[in-house]
């Protein structure tokens, strides 16, 4: 639907985004207010869980776990609101589907690019399960100078770059260059969607420029985004993102190798083992403390490798989720001109 010199679009570029947000009640029926406000206090109650006790816990695996499920359930819930909506997509503007669209072959895109550098890192695994298969086959001399090429071999692979990564940037920016939303005059039911729409985006773009930030270890990945004051949720995504992007700036201003914490952990269980292999182990005191460090790091590379795992799980069922709702969306619409008698794609004038 959009023209090849037409510039680009980020979330629903057609004009001022607080015009619509300044919805006022008489504006909306009872049924459609209490619609718009069960979605925004559940996206509410959704952010603020992505505040933990102790801010430690941001940038675990558990922790984007946690935000890429709240990613899911939002998409989810806006699903649900068409349905409770009753708008068949036959009554949405044309220019509502071209964005949904562009919109969803970008997330697709940034998920394919999360999805690659999980599973590179997940890899990694492979030379840490060397190393410490070479320790308990012998502590010969040869034994610790494969051991030692394990270990250098896994710092090479995780601290090199994702070429997939690196293009995130690029769609983040497209995406939110214009957070606005329509000015939808004649539909009620048209502006709750888009108001509902706007906290949908505004939560996929943050909690996707923090992934990438995390992988590309750059604070220039990491988005601060100014958002309306007027919806439910606007107050404590304001105060998550400034807890979050306060962390994560303070992490990459540490000079870590990473800021990943399983991640890191798992680094520097390496780094207090390599200066032993190198030089070898001579007492019974040494020899402990070597043994204590080889299971330490065993246990954080297999935490690191499970925690990799369940994260690409929900990162997988959000691409799913994406992938299906395009597909729906484009099978009411070819169902829809069907009916009228046109043939989906057609200029029907």
């Amino acid at each position: 639907m959009s023209r090849p010199h037409d510039p680009p679009r980020g979330f629903f570029p057609f004009g001022n985004p607080f015009r619509l947000l300044s919805l006022k009640s008489s504006a909306l029926s009872p049924w459609l207010l209490s619609l718009l406000t069960g979605f925004e206090l559940l996206l509410a109650e959704r952010l603020k869980k992505l505040i933990p006790k102790n801010k430690d816990d941001i940038l675990t695996l558990s922790w984007m776990k946690l935000a890429m499920e709240s990613l899911c359930e939002t998409h989810e819930n806006i699903n649900t609101l068409i349905t409770d909506l009753h708008l068949p997509v036959s009554d949405w503007e044309e220019k509502w589907v071209d964005v949904y669209l562009d919109i969803s072959v970008k997330l697709l895109d940034l998920c394919n690019a999360f999805s690659s550098e999980l599973t590179r890192l997940n890899q990694g695994d492979l030379y840490l399960k060397c190393f410490l298969h070479n320790l308990q086959s012998g502590s010969d001399q040869k034994k610790y100078l494969q051991s030692r090429s394990s270990l250098d071999s896994w710092r090479q692979h995780v601290n090199a770059n994702n070429a997939r990564i690196e293009t995130c940037r690029e769609v983040l920016d497209s995406l939110a260059k214009s957070l606005t939303l329509p000015n939808v005059k004649s539909s009620a039911k048209g502006k709750v969607l888009m108001r509902a729409f706007y906290g949908v985006k505004v939560q996929t773009v943050y909690i996707c420029s923090v992934f990438t930030a995390a992988w590309s270890d750059s604070t220039n990945d990491l988005f601060d985004l100014h958002v309306s004051e007027k919806p439910l949720w606007a107050k404590v995504f304001t105060d998550t993102q400034s807890v979050v992007n306060g962390e994560v700036r303070d992490l990459l201003s540490s000079g870590r190798s990473t800021i990943l914490k399983e991640l890191e952990r798992v680094d520097a269980s390496v780094e207090k083992i390599y200066p032993m292999i190198q030089d070898g182990v001579d007492d019974t005191v040494e020899a402990e403390t070597f043994k204590d460090c080889v299971m330490e790091l065993g246990t954080q590379a297999e935490k690191l490798s499970q925690g990799l795992d369940r994260l690409l799980e929900e990162v997988e069922s959000f691409f799913k989720m994406t992938l299906s709702g395009r597909d729906v969306l484009l099978c009411n619409l070819r169902s829809s001109d069907l009916i009228s008698g046109n043939v989906f794609g057609e200029d029907v004038g």
